[in-house]
């Protein structure tokens, strides 16, 4: 039986050592901070340097963190690829290691149809038994996926959407098409969380959650609730620490407010470097301004 997806679901960052190799000690320290305050992972993906890596390294990165985590919480690999072929081995192979569901942003790059586009999911959808989820970045992929595209791919087996739109409003026009009770519908950023949440949306791709998981899980109980104050005065707080994430790369801010964490995270791989020393304190003195290290 598939786990149910819901909750804050941070997209992990992949660690690397200093010469870009897979940092798999630091891996699993990132994953056993994270582990006892969210509801899941989506690796590989934009945060996850999926791009970055070569197939048997996105192959090698999504064993380590399945196995780390160990069934604890649900695990969705993203296998989203340049090309069709390298999608479907690496949604077989996240499968064949024990992942909960996969996830696919649309081929990037070159422009495609839209029946392309359809073909491209319809395979991964048919090369695994567990969830397929669309994850929807018109930003980074060049390819938007609309409500009906979406809506076609849920009555052919399409598990979920993760929407990185950051539009509330398209989000909205999703919900109200794909209107299969069984479909689980994410928002790809906590920036509109609550909004998107209140909507029906059943969890929270936080880029944020990786360094304080602990202020998105303030967000997702406040959400439980009906107090709608509580809620837009967390969404608030948690929109300010993000804000404080885009004083550098946000990917490069995760590894260095890990370590801010006492974790050891690992660095980024190039050609993203880690912040400058200045940089650094700014982001430090900012977040201890908020009170997060209290």
């Amino acid at each position: 039986m598939a786990k149910k997806i819901t909750g804050v679901i941070p997209p992990v960052i992949t660690a690397f050592d200093k010469q870009g190799n897979f940092d798999e000690k630091a891996q699993r320290e990132i994953l056993r901070f994270l582990v006892p305050h969210v509801q899941g992972f989506y690796p590989l993906g934009t945060y996850g340097s999926g791009p970055l890596m070569t197939t048997d390294e996105r192959k090698k990165v999504a064993e380590v963190i399945i196995d780390e985590v160990n069934g604890k919480v649900p695990v969705i690999i993203h296998v989203g690829s340049i090309s069709t072929a390298q999608a479907v081995e690496l949604a077989k192979h996240a499968e064949a290691a024990g992942a909960d569901a996969v996830a696919a942003i649309p081929p990037y790059y070159y422009k495609y149809p839209e029946n392309d586009l359809l073909d491209y999911f319809r395979a991964i959808i048919k090369s695994v038994k567990i969830p397929t989820f669309a994850y929807n970045n018109p930003g980074l992929s060049n390819n938007k996926l609309s409500p009906k595209m979406v809506k076609t791919l849920a009555d052919e087996g399409l598990a979920g959407l993760k929407d990185s739109a950051f539009d509330l409003v398209s989000f909205y026009e999703f919900l109200v098409t794909v209107t299969n009770p069984e479909f689980t519908p994410i928002v790809g950023t906590e920036a509109i969380a609550a909004g998107a949440v209140e909507a029906g949306a059943k969890g929270i791709v936080s880029g944020l959650a990786n360094v304080w998981p602990e202020l998105m899980g303030e967000l997702w109980a406040a959400l439980q609730t009906n107090d709608g104050r509580k809620c837009g005065s967390v969404q608030l707080r948690v929109n300010q620490a993000r804000s404080i994430m885009k004083y550098g790369p946000t990917l490069v801010v995760c590894y260095d407010g890990l370590k801010m964490r006492g974790v050891n995270a690992g660095f980024p791989r190039a050609p993203y470097s880690p912040l400058s020393d200045e940089l650094n304190a700014k982001v430090k003195a900012a977040f201890a301004g908020m009170g997060l290290f209290n």
